[in-house]
């Protein structure tokens, strides 16, 4: 059973931590029609897919393509625990800013943090622990040294903002 980061239950009920308040990463996400209900409120589980694409655009910022990874170095990334809590509502064709930050940095696994904020609103807060597996035999994996130091070193640079709307 996955350990959860330290404040990880409080982080998820929308609280803050020095952890969360450092972000390694942040991108533009326009909520478009596909990620609505009929009422136009953004859908609880595409936060999900938005936490996914900040997390992806984060790694390829810092050198990691993902299919690299998987190919190259034979490794996966899954999702082995997530905390989510919900303060407010996006609507359709608000444009949020999602951040990613390092949490905590375990062998085989690490905990990021997660916003999606509009403006200076915070919409949703997750916690999110990803395992390295091998990719042929789903077995546990070390997290590259390369890619734990890259990870490391992205949570003391300037925050990221990149449009994607």
């Amino acid at each position: 059973m996955p350990r959860p980061a330290r404040n990880a239950s409080r982080l998820a009920r929308g609280g803050s931590s020095p952890a969360e308040d450092r972000v390694a990463y942040s991108v533009k996400l326009r909520v478009y029609y596909q990620d609505t209900d009929a009422g136009g409120v953004m859908f609880h589980a595409r936060y999900l897919n938005f936490f996914e694409r900040a997390r992806t655009d984060w790694l390829r910022h810092i050198g990691f393509s993902v299919s690299d990874l998987a190919d190259r170095d034979g490794l996966l990334f899954i999702v082995r625990g997530v905390q989510v809590s919900y303060m407010r509502p996006a609507v359709l064709e608000d444009l949020l800013t999602v951040t990613v930050g390092l949490a905590h940095m375990g062998g085989a696994h690490f905990m990021l943090t997660q916003r999606a904020l509009r403006g200076e609103e915070r919409l949703a807060s997750a916690s999110i622990d990803l395992a390295c597996i091998t990719a042929k035999e789903f077995k546990p994996a070390r997290v590259p040294d390369s890619l734990r130091n890259a990870l490391e070193k992205s949570m003391g640079a300037e925050i990221t903002q990149k449009e994607d709307a």
